[in-house]
């Protein structure tokens, strides 16, 4: 659960912090932190849903540290290309800053 303290760690946060967001123990961010217990699938998928990222990333089963959504093959250009790319890094309150700016000029 490495990934955990450097995800905890990057957004600034206190193990008391993650643990008031999470409805857990900060003994229970501490002990998941020093692989002396694990979470239960619930708190897993809350810290992944928090943080943007999968359940993988988090418990080290891969690297790929952004939520991985299923795709579909589409033709797009380049700039398109780039700019879902990007998008997909975000975590979800900056993707519902990007939505809100495209909304107001589509309209």
């Amino acid at each position: 659960m490495e990934n955990l303290k450097k995800l905890r760690n990057r957004h600034g946060l206190s193990q008391q912090k993650l643990a008031d967001i999470l409805h857990v123990s900060q003994q229970s961010i501490y002990k998941y932190e020093h692989d002396i217990t694990s979470p239960d699938i619930e708190t897993l998928s809350a810290m992944a849903d928090y943080f943007n990222t999968s359940v993988d990333y988090i418990i080290g089963i891969t690297d790929v540290s952004h939520k991985i959504e299923a795709v579909t093959d589409t033709m797009l250009n380049e700039d398109e290309k780039n700019l879902i790319t990007k998008y997909r890094r975000l975590a979800k309150y900056q993707k519902d800053v990007i939505c809100i700016v495209a909304d107001s000029y589509l309209k």
